[in-house]
């Protein structure tokens, strides 16, 4: 399950011993522009026993691949063993408007990344001249020539710390593919993960490295098991609204990466009527103008039979972890449905 940006930080931590004792395995913190993610999950580190840790996800421009490899050692120390590193590019809205670097060259970078993280994992000494990044940084790049070709002081717990890459470009997905642990899609429709994913995963399978296991592909949905159908059509509204934001405001209008694949599902006019409202501040319209089917497709919210055979269709789509965003009102009735998931996915 993610971690909200919002709310009572301190109530959260102290709640996931409750998620972690009903069987949820993995809690993941975003980060986006808000608070880092990084120091949330050292807390949690310390407050939890058996859940994974992944950071949801950490941009790459904002770190440089080195540290990136630092962070996640550090995490993995100190929770045992227990992190996922999950990066990605955000965008240029938040990378150049929030941390001032320039958008350029993202999958070179995602390559290059994970190149260096493992070769610091080894422990290796860090002689490293890519495209993007040159360790040590020579006179010809700008650098002094007083770099020196280190390697990681302490010993990393794992020497392959897994790597999840958050990317829905065919691109990104293919190098995810070739490269990476684990992929994070965003706004998932399970019936169309093929037809969306299916060239760029087979084309970075084939050149997948054999000593690697096979990509785990990770969704996140929101969550909620009930028989009230007043409740359940809410949290569909709420699901709705959140799907508008991106298909609609989550870039410009010739470049937005959710539309282009909410698009490649099949919903052509369905996204560029979103983006046209949402972008001209009509912003209710345009979540009404989201497929109910897409809604709903996408979500885990419904009766217990619902929810079992949505679940299914995510694990026939490939879906290797499933990340639910849950969305009732009260703890206890978050706990339920984290229960009720868990067992489906055992």
């Amino acid at each position: 399950m993610p971690i909200n940006y919002a709310g009572d930080f301190r109530e959260t931590i102290e709640n996931l011993a409750d998620f972690e004792g009903v069987g949820v395995q993995r809690v993941m913190v975003p980060e986006a522009y808000s608070f880092d993610a990084v120091s949330q999950l050292g807390y949690i580190a310390a407050r939890t026993t058996t859940m994974e840790l992944q950071t949801g996800i950490l941009p790459m421009y904002s770190r440089t691949p080195t540290n990136l490899a630092m962070t996640a050692a550090g995490l993995d120390y100190v929770s045992g063993g227990r992190f996922i590193l999950g990066i990605g590019a955000s965008g240029p809205q938040v990378i150049e408007g929030f941390h001032g670097v320039k958008y350029d060259y993202p999958l070179g970078r995602a390559r290059e990344t994970a190149e260096i993280c493992r070769m610091v994992w080894r422990r290796d000494r860090l002689e490293y001249d890519g495209k993007h990044y040159h360790l040590p940084l020579t006179p010809e790049h700008g650098g002094s020539g007083l770099g020196k070709a280190l390697k990681i002081i302490n010993h990393p717990v794992r020497e392959r710390i897994p790597m999840l890459l958050a990317a829905i470009g065919p691109k990104n997905v293919e190098l995810a593919a070739e490269l990476y642990d684990e992929l994070q899609p965003f706004l998932v429709h399970p019936d169309f993960v093929d037809a969306a994913f299916g060239p760029a995963l087979a084309a970075g399978n084939a050149k997948r490295d054999p000593s690697l296991a096979p990509l785990k592909l990770v969704v996140q949905s929101a969550a909620l098991v009930t028989d009230d159908v007043e409740l359940a059509e809410q949290a569909l509204m709420g699901v709705r609204h959140h799907m508008a934001l991106y298909i609609g405001g989550m870039g410009a209008r010739g470049k937005n990466f959710y539309n282009s694949l909410v698009q490649r599902y099949g919903y052509v006019d369905e996204a560029k009527l979103i983006q046209d409202l949402y972008l001209d501040g009509r912003k209710q319209e345009a979540a009404a103008a989201v497929p109910d089917e897409l809604v709903r497709a996408m979500s885990l919210i419904g009766p217990k039979s619902h929810v079992a055979e949505r679940v299914e269709a995510f694990r026939s789509a490939g879906v290797g972890v499933m990340l639910g965003s849950p969305v009732a009102h009260t703890h206890a009735e978050r706990v339920e449905t984290m229960a009720a998931l868990a067992e489906m996915m055992a």
